[in-house]
């Protein structure tokens, strides 16, 4: 029952001053206190991220202190603890508060940390682990979320976010601490002079940025072209600055009103580059300077998008998918040495347009679940086999990674790049869209489209529920006017084929996703997120020209949601 729980917060003699007055403004709203009650904020495969406040529901200095605790407990059952712990936060609200919690749960197990004095990218902390060789490494961010909201992701020895079965093991970890309010915690100043907090920054910025320049694919190139870059109020205004001046690129204007770090950000309605609405001041600027390429990442830096102006003088936002797409053609024309064995790798919601590009260089393709935790364990995987070199990673969602000197997507490295491709298409007259029309006429025309349906609290979640089972057990055979080739279904790693009916096991982790494989190179998706209370649709199209591709997209999209509005 939440109102135990409730009671058990309230009688606490020791309630932090801010918790218990927050507490107290919402003693009346029993909705409220419900949400912030009726479970644990779930620590799952990538961490927790929930809203802030009191309650167990809730980022608050207690929660952070179950999931240290639980970190804690990890590190030490690996035998790992004196290689100590990495740790990084954003901009948000209680970010570098929580970021110091997590230290002194560490500390007080006698685990050293290593934490930034201000705030970084979390491309950064994925390196700093792998820099400093550390047990494990935790950012305290919650992306593009919205300002009432935090969390708190964990990384492993390799710099990636936790794979399944270490990411069980933790999250068992977690689950053990049963009474998040009295977790100890060691003070913070007696750490710091036994050496278990250890204070970082310039030193690893510095070797990041020497490994940064491994991005750059043609040095010798002119980079006569002008920028214009929003970190969205977020992490990556230093690295990037310094990053495109490293690399030849002398015309970058900042969006100053948006460069400052802002845990409200104010001058957006989201700090997310794939919201084309996060643009809105870098296209105004844009249109000032006449920039040839606008770039934008998201709080934390591990999200990177761009927008490039049309033959009318209007800038259009890049979608993930032809963002990559733009990358990984580059990155396979350009490379001095595209070996045999070169391997993309990217998600099962991401275009296939990849994979397709990838086909015309004769490399190979790898889908992983969504979540670069995936792509980041097949990187350590391959690398100890030698059976695969990695040649790029990308999702959908704005994520890539070029070199794998860290293992998380990275905004900062995708900047480097698509400035660089971006001079290389302008050194022959053209712009990205240009390069981009040539591929899909190449290729053909592979569009895609995202639906997030926001649905929040536990009525909310169990709506969710309700979709994901009515769809599952719908026996669906036609959307959009395209017959339905297979089902795939992650939580029972199936593939069932509809004609003939045979059915035949998926070779990856569970996870409740599905995925109906529609004729003529279609699909569509569901996924649950696992950091937000909301369900997304993933929608593909493909045909010879934009026009009938558009027309499948909007008929697909038309026919999952006269189905979804039915249910909620």
């Amino acid at each position: 029952m939440w109102k135990n729980e409730y009671n058990r917060w309230k009688e606490f003699k020791e309630m932090d001053e801010n918790l218990s007055s927050q507490l107290k403004e919402i003693e009346d709203d029993e909705q409220s206190l419900e949400d912030a009650f009726y479970k644990n904020l779930e620590f799952g495969t990538g961490g927790m991220r929930g809203k802030l406040g009191p309650g167990t529901n809730r980022m608050n200095i207690y929660t952070i202190r179950r999931a240290a605790e639980g970190l804690a407990t990890y590190v030490n059952d690996r035998g790992l603890s004196n290689r100590g712990v990495a740790i990084a936060y954003d901009s948000r609200y209680m970010s570098k508060e929580f970021a110091v919690e997590t230290a002194r749960v560490l500390g007080y197990h006698g685990i050293p940390s290593y934490v930034f004095t201000s705030l970084r990218p979390t491309p950064e902390l994925s390196f700093a682990v792998r820099h400093l060789k550390t047990a494990a490494g935790v950012v305290v961010t919650a992306s593009h979320n919205p300002p009432e909201y935090n969390g708190f992701k964990a990384y492993n020895e390799d710099g990636g976010q936790l794979p399944p079965l270490q990411a069980e093991s933790m999250i068992g970890f977690v689950n053990k601490v049963e009474d998040e309010l009295n977790v100890d915690a060691a003070d913070q100043k007696q750490l710091e002079d036994d050496g278990l907090l250890n204070w970082i920054d310039e030193k690893i910025d510095a070797a990041y940025l020497e490994q940064l320049k491994s991005v750059t694919i043609q040095p010798d190139i002119k980079k006569d072209i002008s920028l214009v870059f929003t970190p969205l109020h977020g992490t990556a205004r230093d690295l990037v600055q310094k990053g495109l001046e490293q690399s030849g690129f002398s015309s970058v204007a900042i969006v100053e009103e948006q460069a400052q770090p802002d845990p409200e950000f104010s001058t957006v309605a989201s700090p997310n580059p794939e919201e084309h609405q996060a643009f809105a001041m870098a296209i105004e600027q844009g249109k000032a300077v006449g920039a040839d390429l606008l770039l934008a990442t998201d709080p934390d830096a591990d999200r990177m998008g761009a927008a490039v102006p049309d033959k009318n003088g209007e800038y259009q936002v890049l979608t993930g998918n032809q963002t990559g797409a733009l990358m990984l053609d580059y990155i396979l024309e350009h490379s001095p040495d595209v070996p045999d064995n070169g391997l993309l790798i990217k998600t099962i919601v991401t275009s296939e347009f990849g994979r397709v590009i990838a086909d015309a260089h004769n490399i190979g393709t790898l889908d992983t679940l969504t979540g670069f935790k995936f792509i980041g364990e097949k990187i350590k995987e391959y690398e100890q086999s030698g059976e695969y070199e990695f040649m790029f990673g990308y999702e959908e969602s704005y994520g890539y990674l070029v070199k794998p000197f860290a293992r998380d997507k990275d905004a900062v490295q995708a900047a480097i790049l698509i400035a660089e491709v971006g001079a290389y298409y302008k050194n022959q007259g053209k712009t990205l869209l240009d390069a981009l029309e040539e591929l899909y006429q190449k290729h053909g025309y592979f569009l895609e489209d995202l639906q997030s349906v926001k649905l929040e609290g536990k009525s909310g979640a169990d709506k969710i529920k309700t979709i994901m089972e009515d769809f599952r057990d719908a026996g669906i055979t036609e959307a959009g006017g395209k017959k339905v080739v297979a089902v795939e279904d992650y939580s029972t790693m199936t593939r069932h084929y509809v004609e003939g009916g045979a059915t035949e096991e998926i070779e990856l982790p569970t996870s409740n996703v599905l995925k109906f494989i529609l004729e003529d190179d279609c699909w569509f998706c569901l996924r649950p997120s696992g950091t937000e209370p909301k369900i997304k649709f993933y929608y593909g199209a493909k045909s010879g020209s934009r026009n009938d591709s558009e027309k499948i997209l909007e008929a697909l999209k038309a026919t999952v949601n006269d189905r979804l509005h039915a249910l909620i």
